[in-house]
């Protein structure tokens, strides 16, 4: 009895589904790093909001444009406080694209972590370049081609 064709091998399937990414473990720790100033000017609530926003443990992964669009996103979270509701839809989708929420944090595969279960990582088997490269100068033998 003849099941059909024989099922292509793993790294020729193809499929319509999403893709799925490994999991972002973060420590569970408050970022307590760097961060834009807001202006004077915004409201009190944008200010806690701020706070909030640049203390969760995954500030650790922005980059200076990652910091940009938070600003921004402070600028329009105080227009909407102000009374500007035309921008409140604006504002859930960059909540949402910064991992504000816990459902928007589940969607970007983030997931916070007890810092007493994090491991770091083994870097017992990395050489000491410095050592080597005295070895290396010491013996008159240099990778420098600007000689």
């Amino acid at each position: 009895m003849v099941r059909g064709p024989a099922p292509k091998p793993s790294d020729q399937r193809v499929h319509r589904q999403r893709p799925t990414y490994e999991w972002l473990d973060i420590p569970n720790v408050p970022y307590r790093g760097k961060r834009p100033k807001l202006p004077d000017d915004v409201p009190v609530e944008t200010l806690e909001w701020w706070i909030a926003l640049t203390t969760m443990p995954h500030c650790v992964l922005w980059t200076s444009p990652d910091w940009q669009y938070a600003v921004l996103t402070a600028q329009i979270h105080a227009a909407v406080v102000k009374g500007d509701l035309a921008r409140a839809s604006e504002l859930r989708i960059r909540e949402m694209q910064m991992g504000v929420t816990l459902d928007a944090r589940r969607a970007l595969r983030i997931r916070y972590i007890d810092p007493a279960t994090h491991v770091a990582e083994d870097h017992s088997n990395v050489k000491d370049f410095d050592e080597e490269r005295r070895k290396r100068l010491g013996a008159g033998i240099s990778g420098d081609s600007r000689q």
